[in-house]
């Protein structure tokens, strides 16, 4: 069985804070979300991997426990031991035929914890390792498909039992799409869901208030957004940047361009001749809707970028270079 290094795989040292181990996994996870690489299975498999480095470097027990293993591995290696000889009935579950103990833990901060949404690119499967060390008991009952369960297990971002009254912070990742429309989210909370409505122009730091439905007594939920980066959309404020390609021909003699906009529908916009690289086109009312007024958008701001030609015939080398002594 291969071992895992779990602190090689986040990218941090073995005396890394909880903060140094969270920034590192929001960072790695952001260029591997799925969305941001259709179709890719290595980047699913690195997914897969830095969701369970975080499920144990996050959990001081199972840290714990995920360290002392890996020193005594380290030992029987270092002796010339095989690996399949290794003694696990001290370790999680036992080896075939053995009676070690199998631990229960709470249910997995995985990478559906901080993104939201459901059953992302299989972000809750386990490696075989995983599960020999920790029992494959992880969380005392499966999460429904769509529903994150912020309430259980060792989630030290939760009140314990004695704060009566406080109110319970929680992160949650949504797309620029979301946050454009609106958003969603569902959560466990004991044996109830909560349905969770995100507000159409939510930004970075906005909070979203469940009245009564703190961690414990009467204190509140705060769902505290984060809106992830977009592949080809910028956003500031309200209003939105996008770099648009135009062709040479069109950028000199003017015409007619496509622009994308984040619904998906684009926009016909035309080009005056003489257009240099770097002009920039304001669409108004494209942009993003204003929190609390929806009705109300922000702009979208084209950038063109005039692509030069590639791979000219002779025919068209000649063209230029009249075109070259007429100019001159």
């Amino acid at each position: 069985m291969q071992y895992k290094d779990y602190y090689e795989i986040l990218g941090v040292p073995r005396e890394a804070t909880d903060q140094e181990i969270k920034k590192a996994f929001r960072s790695q996870a952001r260029k591997l979300h799925p969305d941001a690489n259709p179709g890719n299975k290595q980047a699913e498999g690195q997914f897969k991997e830095l969701n369970e480095a975080y499920e144990v470097l996050s959990d001081p027990e199972k840290r714990n426990l995920y360290n002392r293993f890996g020193s005594e591995w380290s030992h029987w290696q270092q002796a010339g031991g095989r690996p399949e000889d290794f003694d696990w009935t001290s370790w999680g579950r036992a080896a075939p035929g053995g009676r070690g103990p199998s631990p229960q833990y709470g249910t997995p901060r995985d990478f559906e914890d901080l993104f939201g949404g459901g059953g992302t690119a299989g972000a809750g499967t386990f490696s075989d390792f995983f599960q020999q060390l920790f029992g494959g008991a992880v969380g005392g009952r499966r999460r429904s498909p769509g529903v994150d369960t912020f309430f259980g297990g060792f989630d030290e971002r939760a009140p314990s039992r004695s704060s009566v009254g406080r109110d319970t912070e929680q992160p949650v990742q949504i797309t620029l799409e979301e946050a454009s429309t609106g958003a969603k989210r569902l959560l466990q909370k004991e044996q109830r869901r909560l349905e969770i409505q995100i507000p159409p122009g939510a930004t970075t730091g906005t909070r979203v208030r469940l009245a009564g439905e703190g961690a414990t007594g009467a204190g509140d939920l705060y769902l505290l957004v984060e809106v992830l980066p977009h592949a080809r959309f910028e956003r500031d404020g309200d209003d939105l940047r996008v770099k648009v390609p135009i062709d040479l021909y069109t950028a000199v003699l003017g015409g007619e361009i496509n622009v994308p906009t984040l619904g998906g529908r684009a926009v016909l916009l035309r080009i005056p001749p003489e257009t240099p690289s770097g002009a920039k086109f304001r669409l108004r009312g494209k942009g993003m809707p204003q929190l609390g007024r929806a009705e109300q958008r922000g702009d979208l701001y084209a950038t063109v970028e005039v692509q030069i030609p590639q791979q000219l015939t002779e025919q068209e080398r000649e063209l230029f270079s009249q075109l070259r002594a007429l100019r001159s």
